[in-house]
């Protein structure tokens, strides 16, 4: 692992980064989920991917890890953001996906990064979707893993996961911790037995690198004003894979089928047995697919 700079400085606000592998080969820029620092991109995961001849970029999200935070916006009460959004009225949030998508652009610009293959996994694939309908032309190729439309008529998260996603996490360490491994246990991959103990340092790790609810809250809010992408998705022109896992119980599988239906000639992957978690299991079918599609998006373009 090569770090660059510990920060840097894009569209008004510092994001915290890494990368990997030579800067000579075609960027991939992996954006994580809500409330998800970027080391749950986990290092041999990247590692990996920079062996197959990229140069893989990861990085915290505004408000969340050591990104900047954006307390002047206040703590969204997301009960109230949630309802409004279910009864289809507009929702106020201090920043929008379309917000984080700019931000995603300016720290390529930063890293005078042109043009990149995108991975986004959750909250991260509708980011990279909103990437592929407002920045085109800086897109490679887009994965949307684990992620969604948008459209509100989706089915939702399983009542089991939907109370993961509403609980609010202890501010102690220890609690803190052992939350995040209960969290795991509901949300992840049947087929792909947690590795407690890497989860549980990822989740030390990450309390250690800065716990921050609140920005988790905004994040929450700003997926909910950005709306429903279904009709945008229809406009995109960049080569683009949705993978999904078929157990997945935060984010149906429903939902990438959706997205593959909305972005014209999107391939569809789905993973049997595969929740809403990246077990080192799935790694070797998320990294030769995420490969492989970049180097035939590279081949068309060529």
């Amino acid at each position: 692992m090569m770090r660059a700079v510990p920060r840097a400085a894009v569209n008004g606000i510092e994001l915290e980064y890494d990368t990997f592998g030579s800067r000579n080969a075609p960027p991939l820029v992996l954006i994580m989920g809500l409330g998800a620092q970027m080391i749950l991109w986990e290092e041999d995961f990247c590692g990996q991917l920079a062996e197959r001849g990229f140069h893989v970029v990861r990085f915290d999200n505004r408000d969340i890890g050591l990104s900047s935070q954006l307390d002047a916006g206040g703590i969204p009460n997301v009960f109230e953001v949630m309802q409004a959004a279910a009864a289809g009225k507009p929702v106020s949030a201090p920043y929008t996906l379309s917000d984080m998508a700019d931000d995603t652009v300016a720290l390529m610009s930063a890293l005078a990064i042109d043009r990149a293959h995108v991975v986004g996994a959750s909250m991260g694939g509708m980011i990279a979707q909103t990437l592929a309908i407002r920045h085109p032309r800086r897109l490679l190729s887009m994965v949307s893993l684990m992620s969604t439309t948008g459209d509100p008529a989706l089915p939702p998260p399983t009542p089991a996961a939907m109370q993961v996603l509403m609980t609010p996490r202890p501010f102690d360490r220890a609690g803190n911790i052992a939350s995040g491994l209960e969290a795991w246990r509901v949300i992840g991959s049947p087929a792909y037995p947690m590795d407690e103990p890497t989860m549980r340092d990822l989740f030390a790790r990450s309390f250690d690198r800065g716990y921050h609810p609140a920005g988790v809250a905004r994040q929450m809010a700003a997926i909910f004003a950005s709306g429903d992408r279904t009709h945008a998705l229809g406009s995109v022109t960049v080569p683009s894979l949705v993978i999904h896992g078929d157990a997945d119980p935060l984010i149906p599988v429903a939902a990438g089928r959706a997205t593959a239906a909305a972005i014209p000639n999107a391939e569809l992957l789905e993973i049997a047995g595969m929740g809403h978690d990246l077990p080192r299991g799935t790694w070797p079918i998320l990294i030769d697919a995420i490969a492989a599609h970049a180097t035939r998006a590279a081949a068309r373009a060529a």
